[in-house]
């Protein structure tokens, strides 16, 4: 039997949080859609904006129309496009720098591509994902353990971020919903900057006074830290990112409750 719920990008780490997600709450099986994870890889702070170099603006748009020409999305019931909620801030910032610009620009094409294609399809902002997949993350926690600072950016530009559990709930609410031509997003329901985030989760693993890379210091870490991280959390949000998928409420309203549960998973995953 046809499963419900087709996945492009299935092996991704948002992939696989979709598919716990299925396996908790199962989706009915009159539901029949296709859910576009294939932009959600670099969908986070945590990998220093080198997740950008694999792909680029013009693979966000080629990936795009090679999944809206395919049989999997003619047959579909339904296409959700898991899209960024980073071009929310975009679109309120006078901020967007030069290497940002093109990633902003061939996102917002994608998402125009999906809602004028003729498909039944709707498009879903997801907030910078973080959960107990996330091999960045977990290279987040060795840094921090051994003290090594990073690029937080400012603490009064602030972003939407979501745990990875939540961002899988949203997206398969939005399938389930099935409203065509419409955009969502889903993130939690607490902007916060990646300094606060970042500080928080050093301090949770030990690192009781994490450092911050100095701003001033921008053209020497750029042998480590790409452009567009940098460019990313220069830019905030202002209120909260609206309208949530119609359904959807966050399990973890901000990125400590989020982050605890990630702790708290590796911490279980650890004594089985």
């Amino acid at each position: 039997m046809t499963e419900a719920i087709q996945l492009a990008g299935e092996r991704t780490e948002l992939g696989r949080a979709v598919r716990n997600e299925m396996a908790r709450a199962p989706v009915p099986e009159a539901t029949a859609a296709l859910v576009n994870l294939r932009l959600q890889p670099p969908n986070t702070l945590l990998h220093d904006g080198r997740a950008w170099e694999k792909l680029t603006p013009a693979r966000i748009v080629s990936s795009t129309r090679t999944l809206l020409a395919s049989r999997d999305a003619r047959d579909a019931g339904f296409l959700v496009h898991a899209s960024y909620a980073f071009l929310r801030a975009a679109e309120q910032s006078r901020r967007v720098g030069e290497h940002l610009r093109p990633i902003v620009e061939a996102a917002l094409e994608a998402e125009a591509m999906v809602l004028g294609s003729g498909l039944p399809a709707c498009v879903v902002r997801v907030g910078y994902v973080y959960g107990p997949e996330s091999a960045d993350l977990r290279a987040y926690r060795l840094a921090f353990r051994l003290g090594r600072p990073y690029w937080a950016g400012a603490k009064n530009r602030l972003q939407h971020h979501v745990h990875s559990a939540d961002a899988a709930a949203a997206l398969l609410k939005a399938a389930q919903n099935g409203r065509s031509g419409k955009l969502f997003y889903a993130t939690d329901a607490t902007p916060a900057s990646f300094a606060d985030f970042g500080d928080y989760f050093a301090r949770q693993v030990g690192n009781p006074f994490p450092t911050h890379i100095p701003r001033v210091s921008r053209v020497f870490a750029r042998a480590i830290i790409a452009d567009e991280h940098m460019e990313m959390v220069e830019i905030g949000v202002r209120g909260p990112a609206e309208p949530q998928v119609p359904g959807f409420t966050p399990r973890y309203p901000d990125y400590r409750a989020g982050l605890d549960a990630v702790l708290a998973e590796w911490s279980r995953r650890k004594k089985s």
